[in-house]
């Protein structure tokens, strides 16, 4: 690598690839927290150095509970990216939420778990402010990004991520509805979480699949939601294709002192 990977790509369901990056290279790192997803996949984009990573693996061989998100994470910082995009598939709790769209997600209500979710678990104790989860700065350029290319979103979202793999009992899902959540799903978290600890920007493009078992008459199915994602993959490359020059080499002081008075 002769340049600095600046920005990183996590690829979700359906996102499995980037052969869009030209004079790519696949890198395989181990991390003291195991073994990333699979090789990270490096090269130029648009005038930057950009490091894609399939979240589930290549071939989708792990389920969101299976996923070493602190692997996936620490590889992008070994590399050093300071700014990830992460691609992710959701479930709409609204019915102005049409599969289809996009949606750029603010905030999250986590109701993981056991997961991994810290990179400091030994010796040193921090508490990283989640008041703001996403980095507002790329979140932005990925609004405008959305708006010229007219492409149906969302701006805003609060997004419970569960468990998995299993999906939500019809009232598990209009529980979470009553709490004015918009989306479903089962990757942001613990990812955004230590994205922030490594004081890396995060901003999520979710990719509504479906509606959750919410609404009558509607059963969400595995092949529904890759499906979906297959057919409308081609607005997050597009997207990716407009945003990602227009990144500054400056970013958010937030994201880049996000740890500043969180440890002890």
């Amino acid at each position: 690598m002769e340049n600095q990977v600046d920005i990183g790509i996590i690829g979700g369901s359906g996102v499995y690839d980037a052969e869009f990056l030209k004079n790519s290279e696949e890198i395989t790192l181990e991390s003291k927290y195991g073994s990333p997803a699979d090789s990270y996949l490096v090269g130029e984009y648009l005038g930057k150095q950009v490091a894609f990573l399939p979240r589930h693996g290549k071939d989708h061989a792990l389920a969101p509970h299976q996923v070493n998100y602190r692997a996936n994470i620490d590889g992008f910082r070994q590399l050093g990216v300071r700014r990830i995009i992460a691609a992710q598939a959701v479930g709409s709790l609204k019915e102005e939420y049409t599969p289809g769209d996009l949606a750029f997600t603010d905030q999250f209500i986590d109701r993981t778990l056991g997961r991994d979710s810290t990179f400091f678990d030994e010796g040193k104790v921090a508490h990283v402010s989640m008041a703001e989860p996403m980095c507002q700065s790329l979140r932005e350029i990925l609004i405008k990004g959305a708006q010229k290319l007219e492409l149906a979103h969302h701006e805003k979202a609060t997004y419970v991520c569960i468990e998995g793999p299993r999906f939500s009992t019809r009232a598990e899902s209009e529980l979470f509805k009553s709490w004015n959540a918009d989306l479903i799903g089962m990757t942001l978290v613990p990812e955004s979480v230590l994205a922030k600890e490594a004081s890396i920007c995060y901003a999520p493009v979710s990719m509504v699949t479906d509606y959750d078992c919410w609404k009558e008459g509607h059963v969400v199915s595995h092949e529904e939601v890759i499906s979906v994602m297959e057919q409308n993959v081609g607005k997050i490359k597009k997207l990716l294709s407009e945003v990602i020059a227009k990144i500054p080499d400056e970013r958010s002081a937030e994201c880049e002192n996000a740890m500043e008075g969180a440890t002890a």
